[in-house]
């Protein structure tokens, strides 16, 4: 359903971001990483700080969602994902049924370009969900996406990307540059 019209009575602008949870995912398992990826500098800060910064910024409600068991020290806590696997999907999940707000703005750790600006644009388009051009993160989700995120998480069907074509879903197109991830050390040093 994606670019289809919002469902009747649904807004699709929202001008106060109050009602914006911000989400930071820290449960990657880094593997081609070589280490936690959170914890990695980028222009004199770690990518979770970095992250965490930027949702402090865009969205009056922030919480980091991950598997706290992994021990990884962060400088704010983690919400556990209550989940025995390792996929985005979890992490919405757990943040949808956390947040105060019935909308979300999701952010893996490895995007450290991201501004504002792009992540306010996504909550304000977002109708049961919002995503840019390169698919499902950074993206916005509302409450009323839960039932087929936690669906597809129970029958481990974990493909985020896949979901959204069971979602009222607008693409959004983004600055490219701004939806670079670095998934190794060396793709991290090309940016700094």
């Amino acid at each position: 359903m994606e670019g289809s019209p919002p469902p009747a009575g649904a807004s699709a602008s929202f001008s106060v971001l109050s009602v914006v949870t911000g989400v930071l995912l820290v449960g990657g398992a880094s593997r081609r990483f070589g280490s936690s990826k959170a914890l990695a500098v980028f222009r004199g800060e770690t990518l979770a700080e970095r992250a965490w910064r930027l949702l402090g910024e865009a969205c009056d409600e922030r919480i980091a969602v991950g598997k706290p068991a992994d021990g990884v020290e962060l400088p704010f806590p983690v919400v556990d994902d209550g989940s025995p696997v390792r996929a985005p999907l979890a992490g919405v999940v757990a943040a949808l049924r956390t947040s105060t707000h019935e909308i979300c703005v999701a952010i893996p750790v490895d995007m450290p370009l991201l501004t504002a600006g792009a992540l306010r644009q996504l909550a304000s388009s977002c109708l049961d969900a919002a995503v840019p051009q390169t698919g499902p993160l950074p993206g916005a989700y509302h409450r009323r996406a839960l039932p087929v995120l936690e669906r597809r998480l129970r029958s481990r069907r974990l493909a985020l990307a896949a979901a959204l074509d069971e979602l009222h879903t607008a693409t959004i197109e983004l600055d490219p540059a701004l939806l670079v991830n670095v998934n190794s050390q060396e793709e991290l040093a090309r940016l700094t």
